[in-house]
C-alpha cells in the first residue's frame, strides 16, 4: 500500500497493493494496522452511490460534534474528486484538491473532518464507496456551492446534473466555519 501526503496537510491519496491474474484481481482495501500512523480516525459507517454521467455530489461536510472524515474510492467507473480544506488554522484554508478516482486505477482519497468533499461523475453508472468516521446525522449536514468562485474549482463542466440541495447550497463567504 502506497500513502502520499497531497499538496494540503493530512489528505492522504493511497494506492493499494493489486494483484491481478488471468482470473481477476484481489486487494486490501483498507487495512487498519498499515494506515494508523496517518490515519487516527475509526470508521464506523460505509456508504455507497450509483452515479450517471455527469452527476455532481457536493460540497458537503458535517459539522461538529458530527464532522466526518471519509475514506472514499471508486469500484467501476470513475469521478473527479474533490476535498476543500476548511480548517481556519490551516496554512492550505480554502484551497482545494481533485484527483482521479476510479475502478481502473483503485487509488483512495482520505479527506479528513473539516473538508468540503465533492465529486463528478465522469461515467455512467459509477459506484462510489467510502468509509466514515462518525454516523450521518441529517441536522449537521451543509452544502456549500459546488461553482463558488472563491473555490476556484475547474470541474470541466459547466451544467452537471445536481439535486436541489446542491443547486441552492450555501456560498463559503456567508458559511458560519466551525472548523
Amino acid at each position: 500500500m502506497i500513502i502520499e501526503q497531497t499538496n494540503i496537510p493530512d489528505l492522504l491519496l493511497i494506492t493499494p497493493n493489486v494483484y491481478a491474474d488471468e482470473r481477476g484481481y484481489f486487494m486490501e482495501s483498507y487495512n487498519q494496522k498499515k494506515t494508523e500512523v496517518l490515519i487516527k480516525e475509526k470508521f464506523v459507517q460505509d456508504n455507497e452511490s450509483v452515479s450517471k454521467k455527469n452527476v455532481l455530489r457536493g460540497l458537503h461536510l458535517q459539522l461538529p460534534p458530527f464532522a466526518q472524515a471519509k475514506l472514499v474510492r471508486v469500484i467501476r467507473g470513475s469521478i473527479l474528486d474533490v476535498a476543500v480544506d476548511l480548517r481556519k488554522e490551516s496554512r492550505t484554508y480554502g484551497q482545494h484538491f481533485k484527483h482521479v478516482l476510479s475502478g481502473e486505477n483503485k487509488k483512495q482519497l482520505f479527506v479528513p473532518a473539516g473538508f468540503a468533499h465533492g465529486f463528478l461523475s465522469l461515467e455512467d453508472d459509477t459506484i462510489l464507496n467510502y468509509k466514515c468516521s462518525d454516523y450521518y446525522n441529517a441536522k449537521s449536514e451543509v452544502s456549500l456551492l459546488w461553482n463558488d468562485p472563491d473555490f476556484e474549482i475547474e470541474w470541466g463542466i459547466t451544467d452537471p446534473i445536481l439535486t436541489e440541495k446542491d443547486r441552492l447550497a450555501e456560498k463559503f463567504a456567508t458559511f458560519e466555519n466551525p472548523f
